[in-house]
């Protein structure tokens, strides 16, 4: 028996994207900090995405198709995974910052967001055969929930939100809002094998090692520059 077109085409959904990108969370945070890292098998369909007390974390992404990533963090799961990712890579605890609202809390968190971040726009680009780009991840402390929305025309926006568990069993949420958009394989190709998280990490901690270089000596001030200078000129 023959497939039609209809049956033997392979269609990615909004829910794909949005387990692509859970599996990027679990994936960079289970590297970073040795936890263990799962999600909800249920998700849910929500109608505006927030930032949320303790801790807020939102990336936009564009390009193939536009979207609002946000992450919610409780104070507790905020300081385990901050915890555990700087004792992963070898500060002693006595160093560690003791509250989520330290400035250190943030830019570690704001710091494994982007790398979350850009494994999945990895993932898009060779599972998909799409570009897409984000800006800068926006870490906030917060005492108050605060309402997003994407800076962008969607036409049919959908939301989601799913709920995950660390290794001490607290909890988190990821929102993701996008304009809803299905991919439809045409035809086969070759998917180019992904980077390795320990690689992608380790990369970032040595360019954060690199000293940045002196600047370059003022230059001398002769006789003729002054005259030139008296001049106008």
């Amino acid at each position: 028996m023959v497939k039609t077109w209809q049956e033997s085409t392979v269609v990615y959904g909004t829910e794909d994207i949005l387990t692509s990108l859970c599996n990027s969370v679990t994936r960079v945070l289970a590297v970073a900090t040795q936890c263990d890292i799962h999600y909800s098998g249920m998700v849910q369909r929500i109608t505006k995405t927030c930032l949320k007390p303790d801790i807020g974390c939102f990336v936009l992404f564009d390009g193939g198709f536009s979207g609002l990533v946000v992450l919610n963090f409780s104070a507790a799961t905020a300081m385990e995974l901050y915890e555990s990712y700087m004792l992963n890579m070898g500060m002693p605890k006595s160093e560690l910052a003791s509250a989520h609202t330290s400035d250190e809390v943030s830019n570690i968190m704001g710091e494994l967001m982007n790398q979350i971040v850009g494994d999945f726009t990895g993932k898009v680009r060779r599972e998909l055969q799409t570009h897409i780009t984000q800006n800068q991840p926006k870490m906030l402390v917060l005492n108050k929930q605060v309402v997003l929305s994407v800076d962008t025309q969607l036409d049919k926006p959908e939301s989601r939100r799913v709920t995950f568990y660390t290794g001490k069993n607290n909890i988190f949420y990821l929102e993701l809002a996008i304009d809803r958009t299905e991919f439809i394989k045409l035809h086969d190709f070759e998917v180019n094998e992904a980077l390795n998280p320990d690689e992608v990490i380790a990369q970032v901690d040595a360019d954060r090692n690199v000293v940045a270089p002196a600047p370059a000596p003022a230059p001398e001030i002769t006789d003729n520059d002054e005259l030139l200078k008296s001049l106008g000129m």
